[in-house]
């Protein structure tokens, strides 16, 4: 599908301080990364994968086509940039897929008679409940 080797060396990592648990060691360290992916000027990918993921991503892209992810999961810098390689490539892989064209089955015509038959069955059993009409 692509080389993922060949895009790692198209990213562009930032690192910032995290919030949340941590104390004052949160305070003077810069654990959580800033992963940024430039769309339009990747050479990896093709002009009709670009367009594809545009559609796909088109909600996380900014305007200049600029995916933005960031990652301050754990307290470690390390980890954050290995799970955002990790979500980064899986956001990918998923948005490259084709979706297979459905073919539609036939209905086997036993199928539909055995349909029919359990409609009438259940149809004579309620008109059967029904007080007889008498004139």
């Amino acid at each position: 599908m692509f080389d993922e080797q060949a895009i790692l060396n198209e990213l562009r990592f930032k690192a910032i301080r995290s919030s949340g648990a941590g104390g004052q060691h949160v305070n003077k360290t810069s654990s959580k990364i800033e992963l940024t992916f430039d769309l339009e000027q990747s050479q990896i990918f093709s002009a009709e994968q670009k367009e594809r993921l545009k559609i796909n991503l088109q909600t996380r892209l900014s305007k200049d086509h600029i995916l933005i992810m960031q990652c301050g999961e754990s307290r470690s810098q390390f980890r954050n940039k290995a799970i955002i390689i990790q979500r980064f490539l899986e956001l990918l892989k998923v948005n490259l897929l084709e979706e297979k064209e459905r073919i539609p089955t036939k209905i086997p015509k036993a199928v539909i008679k055995k349909r029919l038959s359990n409609k009438r069955k259940n149809s004579e059993k309620k008109a059967s409940r029904k007080p007889p009409q008498i004139d």
